[in-house]
C-alpha cells in the first residue's frame, strides 16, 4: 500500500470538497433532484460527520487501541437525528475541514503503522489498511455524489435547453 498517495488523496478529497461546496446559493445547497437524493448540504453534513464518528476514530482504535470495541453508528439515521435540514452548509465545511486536517495531523504523527493489523469488527475481520483505503474510497463516492448534484441543477437551471453540445454524460 503507498501510505503517502492515500494520506496526499485524504488532503486533496477534502480540498475537492471545499472546492464543489463552495459559493453554492443557499437555494442549490438544500435542492434535491428528488425526494430520495441527498442536497449538496447532506453530503457535506454527512462527511463532517464520517469525519467525527466514523473512519478516523474506528482507525484509531484499529491501530492504537485494539481490545477496545468500535463505537456503534447509524449514519443512515443522522440525517434527523443531527438535523441536517437546519445545518448551515459553511458552518459544517469547515467543521468537516477542521476534523480532516486533525485526522491528517494525527495519521502524519504515527509511528509506522501495522496496516496488516487485523481486527474484528461486527460485520468481520477488516484490516487497518482496509480501514484506510475504504476511507480515501468513501470521499470519493461523495465527490461523484457532489459533482452529479452540480450537474442535475445546471440541467435545470438550463432549461429549456439541452446540454447535449457539452458531451454525453
Amino acid at each position: 500500500m503507498d501510505e503517502a498517495y492515500l494520506k496526499r488523496q485524504l488532503a486533496l478529497n477534502r480540498d475537492r470538497v471545499a472546492a464543489l461546496a463552495r459559493g453554492v446559493p443557499e437555494e442549490q445547497q438544500r435542492w434535491k433532484p428528488d425526494p430520495d437524493s441527498w442536497s449538496i448540504l447532506e453530503v457535506v453534513c454527512h462527511l463532517a460527520d464520517e469525519e467525527e464518528f466514523d473512519f478516523p476514530v474506528r482507525l484509531r482504535i484499529i491501530l492504537e487501541e485494539s481490545e477496545k470495541p468500535w463505537p456503534t453508528i447509524d449514519p443512515d439515521s443522522w440525517f434527523e437525528e443531527h438535523e441536517y435540514h437546519k445545518a448551515e452548509l459553511y458552518e459544517t465545511l469547515s467543521r468537516y475541514m477542521n476534523l480532516r486536517n486533525a485526522a491528517l495531523a494525527w495519521l502524519n504523527a504515527l509511528e509506522p503503522p501495522d496496516w496488516s493489523g487485523v481486527y474484528q469488527t461486527p460485520f468481520g475481520e477488516m484490516t487497518a489498511g482496509d480501514v484506510f483505503a475504504s476511507w480515501a474510497a468513501h470521499d470519493l463516492l461523495h465527490l461523484c455524489q457532489l459533482v452529479e448534484l452540480q450537474r442535475q441543477y445546471l440541467v435545470e437551471q438550463a432549461k429549456p435547453y439541452r446540454l447535449d453540445y457539452a458531451g454525453e454524460w
